[in-house]
């Protein structure tokens, strides 16, 4: 990791503590929640390695991959790291800086045994899915407490294997009404609620909201420089920029969608106006929307 990420990182902590409680998201079943997930960005070129096989015609495009960790608590990345498309997922685990006692959760493209081991040991929890073709020996099923939710078909305790190394885990089938589907989580805590386990894989979902804004409001696809260095660095922009519009978009008393923000400010980003009350009314006279003199005006990190 070279020094301009690490300065990034840096300066998006930093501004995270500021703006603490305006971009703070209603609290999440467990304390400590970190979500993990990727999310894969195109490139024109092969300066990345792509995903999948070479085309018969031409080159086959590049890719580079956002590895991406958020504080449920909070909307906005807390660590970041890029590879190329073709790196496997599980890898970004071994970067994250977890406390004892935080939990962690992700998809199961992140499924590593030996990962899970470690954690175990440092008493750091996750939850993700198990793979389809996973191989397991049931070891007991945990009876039903008398508050589980009939959605719980089966909580049982596991054992897998890895490089003959063991480690027990915690499988739970979970019966989804809503999109009439079976889900069957892995945990290594086994004192909360099975229906708990679901209820912080069901956050996972939060992450994909920010690479949502990340895509939608951004240019991703194309960029102005042709190497690794100048990609990244345009990727960055898409973080930055967010934390500093959420606060904006939580602040201001008129509900905006984040994308129509977004375009207005990008319109009058020169302009010498206030924007709070540009915001919540475009319709005031010019001389109540112009600024006030540099000394007056509202300071970045009030």
């Amino acid at each position: 990791m070279g020094s301009l990420p690490m300065c990034i990182m840096g300066f998006l902590r930093s501004t995270v503590h500021f703006y603490r409680k305006a971009v703070r998201h209603p609290p999440p079943p467990v304390k400590h929640l970190q979500i993990v997930d990727s999310t894969t960005i195109s490139l024109f070129s092969d300066i990345l390695k792509g995903v999948g096989r070479n085309p018969i015609n031409g080159k086959r495009k590049g890719g580079i991959k956002m590895h991406t960790m958020i504080n449920a608590m909070e909307d906005v990345p807390c660590l970041v790291r890029f590879s190329s498309a073709a790196t496997h997922d599980h890898t970004f685990l071994k970067e994250l800086e977890l406390k004892k006692g935080s939990f962690v959760v992700f998809d199961k493209a992140y499924n590593d045994y030996g990962q899970y081991a470690q954690w175990t040991e440092g008493d750091i929890y996750f939850v993700t899915r198990q793979k389809d073709n996973a191989a397991y020996a049931a070891l007991g099923e945990f009876e039903p407490q008398g508050n589980t939710a009939d959605a719980v078909l089966k909580d049982e305790r596991i054992r897998v294997e890895k490089d003959g190394r063991s480690i027990e885990l915690r499988r739970i089938a979970y019966w989804d009404a809503q999109n009439h589907k079976c889900y069957v989580f892995l945990s290594n805590n086994f004192l909360i609620s099975p229906d708990r386990v679901a209820n912080i894989y069901k956050h996972r979902w939060q992450i994909e909201t920010v690479f949502k804004r990340l895509k939608q409001n951004f240019p991703l696809k194309y960029f102005l420089g042709d190497n690794r260095n100048a990609i990244e660095i345009q990727i960055w922009c898409g973080p930055i920029i967010q934390l500093l519009m959420l606060p904006v978009q939580r602040r201001t008393k008129r509900r905006w969608a984040y994308s129509n923000m977004a375009s207005m400010v990008r319109f009058h980003l020169m302009t010498y106006i206030d924007r709070f009350k540009f915001l919540e009314n475009q319709e005031q006279s010019w001389e109540h929307l112009t600024a006030k003199p540099p000394d007056e005006q509202l300071a970045l990190f009030q």
